[in-house]
């Protein structure tokens, strides 16, 4: 061979090193390629992310004018005082208002009852964008009829069709029409709350407002070209906050629904990650193989006289090229995948979003393919430079010396920086970051842990009196080329996240689930007027229903804290109080015994108030006394529809807010609010769906103004909404699933040239080709069972873990689905390895003679 030994004399000839590649790539290019298709779907998921959340933005920025439906909405939880409103009827040409609260709908057709969101709308809102109805028209026909537009899903539930008749409070309406979709509404928010449309003019006939009722009133604005709805909005921003009302224009709009569906791309891409994650790790074991491989290809340029160096550059241009390779691909699929994202997330989102393809997310999704592939490459590659040229001379590949050198340290440190960093451009938190960064290592570190523990103790502890087939089947575990490793990270860590999903679901679910076992309440009736107390009450008895819980509840506004007002401490900067203490309004009770829900843990519980000018002290809960910075003592100011009540914190509560009851931040003694405008809820226990269908029907005939929470009904949107999150993430887990697959068939075939040495080997010895499949098929049933079983240990775990410090709850899994997922990975990863295995049954068993596999 005739070789110009002057470029072994350059420091660095670039075109000699691309030469040389490009050559040695030739007949490995296959595999080269299976190095990085372990990544192809962790770009993919990142760029369709990417893309999504570029074309989120771009719309939310389009249309920000139909989310709000108005260029101006004011809002307030409580009725405007007479000078505000002059005001506030003073702004603008064009007008519209809305009042909204919670109630009772009653279908006259199949006697159905239902809780919805009741908006009664005067004006001609939305000013941008439609109430989308079927039929179209219905948007403005019921506007000045005694018609109504009704929810799709409500018409859905209840079989109803336009034309039917409701009944709301002691009004009926007939159905103008189907509601698909109003400004800023979603199908998440269509589950939990179905809105009914009425007219406004309606609402006073319907009886459904009266003294202590909860009403939302929402005021619509279009203002004439040339006027500033956000100047304006700024000027009569302190007025506003003071009364406690809010505000939106279109520019708070778009800034708050980017931010809120920010959050939710960063979620999305942070899952993207953990999948790429997983597929380095096969790309890092790929490349180990490779390498182990090209030892005698070096030993021979380096006796040629090439350097360490120009050796270490060649390989690295290879795994660099086929990096950029596989990433195009990955992203050429990731602007594929985009386009079903808005069909997943549809759901959450309030906008239509367009599916553009996005250059910039194409751009960083390639760039982070290269730079991952060639950081997690660099761990095998740098002990190319440990090859010496006598290893030319050694019959063995394995004395070649591939342990950690300290350049190996150094690109794990890089590896651990490129995570952390990252995350902080995602989370933009520091502590987040680190903690998002931790918990992956620790990840790694536990299966990592465990496969090197599996692969000591398959070394140690194989009886000799098993057959010789399982005992080779185990052994195969720990031998060279093994995939424990790999598989065990890489399946496991995908088993996990999936199976942790279900475990956490379920927890969400018991949790609500436990309230309907044994004597606990499952339905609560609220805005029971004073005066509608014991008729309601005896109506529960003539129902044969318990009287579990009569309480009254007060509505009132936080002033002042230890004398300052809202204004005041929104304006210090170092105040620790969370503003919205001041703008919500409270909903609280009044008694002189706690509840078995409740338990005193500072301070000291008083009961009772005996003269009107003792000193009132009340109990907070510990989560809204954090968000108040309280401390025993402090003195809060409660403004009672007018009537100032100054107040002294004397004990912090622990609530369990899980039980479906009434729980209350603030509670008063008794002898202070007991001729405040005040409503009453009853808590009570139905022992059947059929008892609860008749008992709702008869109470909405009497008492139309009260409304009922059953737990049935939370139990089945509380499971359609984890339904619908649960569809999101397994989703997004299915790119974790899938990479370990795909890392699982790339690894299998890289070690395929080996493990075909090895059993043309054991044919030569006698083996039969039934022998050797029975061989396979136990070492691949062994690893895809332990890494899924170890992913289900682990999440497990987690989730016990996340059930006893996050939910409070206790955990009890459901494991079905967790046994499927281990016996669809088992059997698919030994039908892989099977399929792998066929090129191993033809091949003659004189090519264990041959140089060259």
């Amino acid at each position: 061979m005739d070789i110009d030994r002057t470029i072994f004399k350059t420091p660095l000839n670039l075109p000699w090193l691309l030469k040389m590649a490009w050559r040695d790539s030739r007949r490995n290019r296959s595999r080269l390629f299976l190095f990085v298709s372990s990544i192809i779907l962790g770009i993919a998921a990142l760029v369709a992310i990417y893309s999504f959340g570029y074309n989120l933005r771009d719309d939310i920025d389009n249309q920000a004018k139909t989310l709000l439906g108005a260029d101006l909405v004011i809002s307030s939880n409580q009725v405007p005082a007479p000078a505000l409103q002059k005001m506030i009827d003073s702004l603008g040409t064009t007008r519209s208002q809305e009042r909204s609260f919670a109630s009772m709908i009653y279908f006259i057709k199949n006697q159905g009852t239902r809780l919805v969101q009741v908006k009664a709308l005067a004006g001609a809102y939305p000013y941008y964008g439609a109430l989308e109805t079927t039929p179209t028209s219905a948007n403005q026909n019921f506007r000045n009829s005694r018609k109504a537009l009704v929810d799709k899903t409500l018409m859905l539930q209840f079989n109803a069709h336009v034309g039917d008749s409701i009944r709301i409070g002691n009004l009926s309406f007939a159905i103008a029409g189907i509601l698909n979709k109003a400004p800023g509404q979603t199908g998440l928010t269509s589950t939990v709350a179905p809105a009914v449309y009425i007219p406004l003019q309606y609402l006073e006939q319907t009886g459904l407002v009266q003294k202590g009722s909860r009403v939302n009133y929402r005021y619509y604005y279009k203002f004439d070209e040339g006027v500033d709805a956000e100047k304006l909005s700024k000027a009569i921003e302190p007025r506003l906050d003071k009364e406690g009302l809010n505000q939106d224009t279109i520019a708070s709009t778009k800034e708050n629904t980017g931010r809120s569906f920010a959050d939710l791309t960063r979620f999305l891409t942070l899952v993207a990650f953990i999948a790429l994650l997983l597929g380095c790790i096969g790309v890092a074991s790929a490349i180990h193989i490779y390498m182990r491989e090209k030892v005698a290809s070096i030993a021979v340029l380096r006796c040629l006289g090439i350097k360490a160096k120009q050796a270490f550059l060649i390989y690295l241009i290879q795994i660099v090229g086929i990096g950029l390779l596989g990433s195009l691909i990955g992203a050429a699929l990731g602007t594929l995948v985009q386009r079903a994202l808005p069909a997943v997330l549809g759901d959450f989102l309030p906008i239509e979003i367009t599916m553009a393809t996005s250059w910039a997310a194409i751009g960083q999704g390639v760039a982070l393919g290269v730079i991952i592939s060639l950081l997690f490459a660099l761990l095998p590659l740098v002990s190319v430079r440990n090859i010496s040229p006598l290893n030319t001379l050694r019959l063995s590949l394995e004395e070649v010396n591939f342990r950690r050198d300290p350049l190996q340290w150094l690109v794990y440190g890089l590896i651990i920086l490129f995570v952390l960093s990252f995350s902080l451009l995602q989370m933009e938190n520091w502590r987040q970051a680190v903690y998002f960064t931790g918990g992956v290592l620790l990840g790694f570190a536990v299966l990592t842990a465990v496969a090197y523990g599996l692969m000591w103790l398959m070394r140690r502890s194989i009886p000799n009196s098993w057959g010789y087939l399982w005992r080779q089947g185990f052994a195969n575990l720990y031998r060279p080329n093994n995939q424990t490793l790999i598989l065990l990270v890489s399946i496991g860590l995908g088993t996990a996240f999936i199976s942790t999903l279900y475990f956490v679901q379920g927890i969400l679910i018991d949790r609500v689930s436990l309230s309907a076992s044994g004597n606990q309440p499952n339905m609560v009736l609220f805005d029971i007027q004073t005066n509608q107390r014991d008729q309601v009450a005896k109506m529960a008895q003539q129902n044969n229903l318990p009287l579990l819980q009569q309480v009254p509840i007060v509505t009132m506004r936080l002033e002042e804290i230890n004398g300052r007002t809202g204004v005041e401490i929104k304006a210090d900067s170092t105040a620790e109080i969370r503003p919205w203490v001041f703008n919500r309004e409270y909903r609280v009770t009044y008694r002189d015994t706690l509840v078995d829900s409740e338990k005193i843990i500072e301070g000291k519980w008083r009961g009772t108030v005996n003269s009107p000018n003792d000193t009132i002290y009340i109990s907070v809960a510990e989560n809204y006394a954090d968000n108040l910075n309280a401390k025993i003592g402090d003195r809060l100011l409660f403004n009672v529809q007018g009537a100032l009540i100054p107040t002294v914190i004397g004990s912090f509560r622990k609530v369990d807010w899980n039980r479906v009851q009434t729980n209350f931040l603030v509670v008063f003694p008794k002898g202070v609010l007991e001729e405040a405008p005040q409503f009453h809820v009853l808590v009570t226990r139905v022992p059947s769906n059929q008892v609860s269908a008749r008992f709702q029907q008869a109470l909405v005939r009497t008492f139309p103004n009260v409304s009922v929470i059953d737990l049935a009904l939370i139990l089945a949107t509380l499971d359609e909404i984890l339904g619908k999150i649960a569809f999101v993430i397994k989703f997004m887990a299915a790119f974790c699933i899938s990479t370990g697959l795909v890392v699982l068939i790339a690894s299998v075939l890289i070690s395929k040239y080996q493990r075909i040495q090895e059993s043309v080997l054991l044919r030569t010895l006698g083996a039969n080709r039934r022998q050797i499949l029975t061989i396979t098929a136990l070492e691949y049933f062994f690893l895809g069972a332990l890494a899924a079983a170890t992913g289900i240990l682990l999440s497990v775990a987690a989730s016990w873990a996340l059930a006893r410090f996050s939910f409070e709850a206790p955990f009890n899994p459901s494991l079905g689905p967790p046994l499927a997922v281990f016996a669809i990975v088992s059997l698919l990863t030994v039908a892989i390895g099977l399929l792998n295995s066929r090129s191993v049954l033809i091949k003659s068993p004189l090519e264990i003679l041959r140089t060259e596999v």
